[in-house]
């Protein structure tokens, strides 16, 4: 029979992780709230650009700023005492509030129509207009359409320095920062194209924010290939890389937001959980802490870990270590692993362990852990292919072959397949994402598969894709992790 201490906990992963890979539809609260310490700098009021890739947290931070509480709760647990006197106003996101400052993905899908038609009109004097709107200047706020928004703003420069300066004093005389906050930019529009000219304009706007002024700052979550992708060809433009963060995660980060999501659970286990792991867990503003141990020492959480999960990937050290398996076969061939990927890898092995081996004598069976890989690489794949479609074409015609592979046979693979004809496809759909830069150089491809993490490189010049790309098709690897059939 089967210990009611392991079945609790594995109840306990399951449950706990339910809503946490998906910030986009889960709102962010103070039990749940983890502040991993890789990420002060992406708070700071100062760090203009936030680049993420899917799954880092942009969304979470960018709903978790907006809130009051939350962003108090955060500077606390950075020491970032500006971070306590500023004032977030979103700028662009799904969400605005009942009076969103921005137009829509409709209004602005008919708006660009506009741009270099019509009085010479550009992207930065939408976002200018926006500024304007978030500082409730009256002249903008009482025009009825955003076209005329525009063309005000686009007509009145000197109007537009005198609010920035106007406001600029304002919050200075009050001891904050104002923060216009711009997430999900990649909801701006359905071809890429246009969201590059979007972007371009709004990196434009906020580092002329971030340079004339001492209180107003923009603060832009965006993916790293969109930010590497729109033109910067305005004046300063390399100083945006000076107030760029990056959201990165350690393993120790990784782990340590999985045993956090355990321990603030609001069921009895969870406090059953605290209970177990070494040194103790403190309440703080409405959440645990866990000790530094859990946190931050590699040692600690495998001990930890091994609780759940067991020591091996098998009978024995041969097949690996479970703790630093379950990462290195998550990350991508830059080193990275979301959050969101952990954790619902996790999720899904705690309920395959429950339905195909709720007998096992731990809360997350190795062989449900190697099959909730495959699940991940799937997910992961789709996420590819919504961001960066001719990259998931280029390994998708790949299937049936097997890594590390010369570089010419990947190039003879492509060529065979027919790879010109479907990339041409791809990049006439206007949900694909962006393109590459030099689609028609099977050289440069690769090299730009490599720079995106889709592809590695052996010591030896062969090809090599990561498990999180090569599991979610029909690609082989000897003595690598087998692709699951269900």
């Amino acid at each position: 029979m089967t210990d009611p201490k392991t079945l609790a906990n594995r109840n306990l992963i399951i449950e706990a992780l339910r809503g946490a890979p998906d910030a986009n539809t889960t709102t962010p609260d103070l039990r749940t709230m983890f502040t991993p310490s890789s990420h002060r700098e992406a708070l700071a009021p100062d760090a203009t650009v936030v680049r993420g890739a899917r799954g880092t947290g942009k969304t979470y931070w960018a709903k978790a700023l907006t809130d009051p509480v939350l962003r108090e709760v955060a500077a606390r647990s950075y020491f970032m005492p500006r971070l306590s006197h500023t004032e977030v106003i979103t700028a662009w996101g799904l969400e605005g509030g009942d009076e969103p400052v921005f137009p829509g993905r409709r209004a602005i899908a008919s708006l660009v129509q506009d741009f270099d038609k019509e009085d010479n009109l550009q992207p930065k004097d939408l976002w200018s207009a926006v500024v304007l709107m978030a500082l409730k200047v009256p002249q903008v706020i009482a025009l009825d359409s955003w076209i005329d928004r525009i063309r005000w703003t686009a007509r009145n420069g000197d109007a537009y320095e005198t609010a920035l300066r106007k406001a600029d004093r304002e919050t200075r005389e009050q001891g904050k920062t104002l923060i216009f906050l711009f997430d999900a930019l990649d909801h701006l529009h359905s071809e890429r194209a246009h969201i590059d000219l979007l972007l371009s304009g709004l990196f434009e706007v906020a580092l002329e924010l971030r340079l004339t002024t001492s209180t107003l700052r923009a603060k832009i979550f965006v993916r790293p290939d969109m930010y590497d992708s729109a033109p910067r060809t305005f004046a300063d433009a390399s100083k945006l890389d000076a107030n760029a963060a990056d959201l990165h995660w350690s393993r120790e980060n990784l782990y340590g937001l999985f045993f956090h999501q355990l321990g603030n659970h609001s069921s009895e286990q969870a406090k059953a959980f605290r209970d177990s792991t070494e040194g103790r867990w403190r309440l703080e503003e409405g959440r645990y802490i866990a000790p530094v141990e859990v946190l931050a020492d590699q040692k600690a959480q495998e001990r930890l870990f091994v609780t759940l999960a067991g020591p091996f990937m098998g009978t024995d050290r041969r097949k690996g270590h479970a703790y630093t398996w379950i990462p290195n076969h998550l990350q991508d061939g830059l080193g990275r692993i979301s959050p969101r990927t952990l954790l619902s890898t996790l999720r899904k092995a705690a309920q395959l362990t429950a339905d195909a081996d709720a007998t096992h004598p731990l809360p997350l069976y190795y062989e449900a852990i190697r099959e909730s890989l495959s699940h991940a690489a799937g997910v992961r794949v789709r996420e590819l292919e919504d961001d960066l479609g001719w990259a998931a074409l280029a390994v998708r015609l790949l299937a049936g072959s097997q890594v590390p592979m010369e570089p010419s046979a990947v190039h003879y693979a492509w060529s065979s397949r027919g790879f010109p004809a479907e990339l041409r496809k791809v990049l006439e759909r206007k949900n694909a994402g962006s393109g590459p830069q030099h689609p028609d150089n099977p050289v440069a491809l690769l090299a730009e598969l490599e720079k995106l993490g889709v592809t590695t490189y052996r010591t030896n010049g062969a090809v090599d894709l990561p498990d999180i790309y090569r599991l979610a098709f029909d690609i082989g690897r000897k003595g690598g992790v087998k692709r699951s059939k269900a």
